[in-house]
């Protein structure tokens, strides 16, 4: 079964169905149900800050259920030095930069996302799921 780290974006468009990229996403996710699909705290921080400033209680209990189904990844320091190492070299944002180390860190196959940037340093490894052709 292929790993797959998902970027916290993908999950924001299927669950808050509002954006533009929505159907995509549902697509995709839909048709790579066999994929493992991986996550670290760093998701969970960021799909929940804007729910929790607006007390969308709903919404967070539906984001909490779909991430404790994910398999979840530990960032650890050998992460934040290869995130330096990342950033230094690509000009990534830190949190992208610790997306893709985790994922390089743990063997994951594939990182799903739709941030050129991120997908130009991850190289092979980059899926942008919005380009992708189902």
């Amino acid at each position: 079964m292929r790993r797959a780290y998902v970027d916290s974006c993908l999950f924001i468009y299927w669950v808050e169905r509002a954006a533009p990229q929505t159907q995509a996403a549902q697509r995709w996710l839909e048709g790579n149900a066999d994929a493992n699909l991986c996550i670290s705290p760093l998701v969970r921080m960021e799909i929940l800050v804007k729910p929790m400033r607006l007390q969308q209680l709903s919404l967070i209990q539906a984001y909490e259920t779909l991430l404790e189904a994910q398999t979840w990844l530990t960032i650890n320091d050998r992460i934040f030095a290869r995130a330096l190492a990342l950033r230094s070299r690509f000009g990534l944002k830190t949190p992208d930069a610790l997306h893709l180390a985790t994922a390089q860190q743990y063997g994951c196959d594939e990182l799903w996302t739709n941030d050129s940037r991120l997908q130009s340093a991850a190289g092979s490894m980059a899926v942008n799921v919005f380009e992708h052709k189902m």
